[in-house]
């Protein structure tokens, strides 16, 4: 009986031994797991401070500024005065009126490399030339395809002169005001569409060509084939293609329409971009720009998430 005993009481020494050892050894492991859980947030901290710093403190000290006077008053709280200038003038009403027709125009300017980029994906022949020859476009400087185009459409130019041999009378495609907008934007459209070109590419490389194959079996025709199988699978990158697309829209015009149109013919072309930097290097009134710069913030936050809702409800509706 006493070697039971003693061995019992060996048994519960060695288990109190062990007991420190234990603890010991699940100290590194949690503090391995509290790292763990820290090493993201260590990693986005300096892009989450560089954002902070260089955007939204920006952004924060643009919107209180807009609420303070120019010229005499500079400085000076004044409301909403600049606000309600902004609600009067005429010229803004036709910056923001152009931004509606940029909204309408969108579908197509996204459509275009869309299309491109399924014929390219589809291996259409010569398709390694026209990846090239598309994408140059948008390597070359505003000012530059300004300047090409400005030669091109001119009223004398060999557009014009094109249609003459045809039989069609010259076209104004800068000095009309009625169609001097949808000039500027078709420029624009093909100086830039090179870009979202190669997102719709590098979406395809995530497709799944099963589908694609069982859909040609299944005797499926081309535009079956984009509407039923390539446009639910590509949801995530047309959203990301629309919502770049239109800020590029209202954020990257303004070196073609500064060479091509100048804000004109009697301000057709304005857009705010155009016109915040028109009050604010024209005038002189940085305090109304950066209320016009509020306003456009405001109309790309609200188009931006608009555009991500409905397509998300197309998504699940497909």
């Amino acid at each position: 009986m006493v070697r039971p005993a003693g061995s019992g009481r060996a048994g519960g020494e060695t288990t109190k031994q062990r007991g420190p050892r234990e603890g010991a050894a699940t100290r590194p492991a949690s503090r391995g797991a509290r790292a763990e859980r820290l090493a993201p947030y260590v990693l986005v901290a300096p892009a989450v401070l560089i954002i902070v710093l260089l955007r939204l403190w920006p952004l924060v000290l643009g919107v209180n500024f807009s609420f303070t006077g120019d010229g005499e008053l500079n400085g000076t709280p004044v409301g909403l005065s600049n606000y309600l200038e902004l609600a009067a003038d005429p010229l803004f009403h036709t910056s923001l009126r152009n931004v509606g027709l940029l909204v309408l125009l969108l579908p197509v300017a996204v459509a275009i490399p869309g299309l491109l980029a399924t014929f390219i994906y589809l291996r259409v022949p010569g398709h390694r030339v026209y990846r090239s020859v598309y994408f140059f476009p948008a390597v070359l400087s505003p000012v530059i395809v300004g300047a090409i185009f400005n030669l091109m459409l001119g009223f004398d130019g060999p557009l014009n002169a094109a249609l003459g041999a045809i039989g069609v009378g010259p076209v104004d495609w800068l000095g009309d005001p009625g169609i001097s907008m949808f000039t500027v934007v078709g420029v624009h459209v093909w100086a830039t569409f090179g870009m979202a070109l190669v997102v719709f590419l590098a979406g395809f490389s995530t497709l799944d060509t099963s589908l694609l194959d069982a859909a040609r079996v299944d005797g499926a025709s081309l535009r079956q084939v984009i509407w039923h199988v390539i446009i639910p699978s590509l949801t995530r990158t047309i959203q990301f293609v629309f919502v770049t697309t239109m800020i590029g829209m209202l954020t990257s015009m303004f070196g073609l329409l500064f060479v091509m149109t100048s804000g004109g013919p009697e301000g057709s072309t304005y857009l705010p971009e155009y016109y915040i930097w028109h009050q604010q290097g024209q005038m002189n009134r940085p305090a109304l720009a950066s209320a016009a710069s509020t306003v456009l913030f405001v109309v790309m936050l609200v188009v931006g998430l608009l555009q991500i809702t409905l397509l998300r409800r197309t998504g699940r509706q497909d």
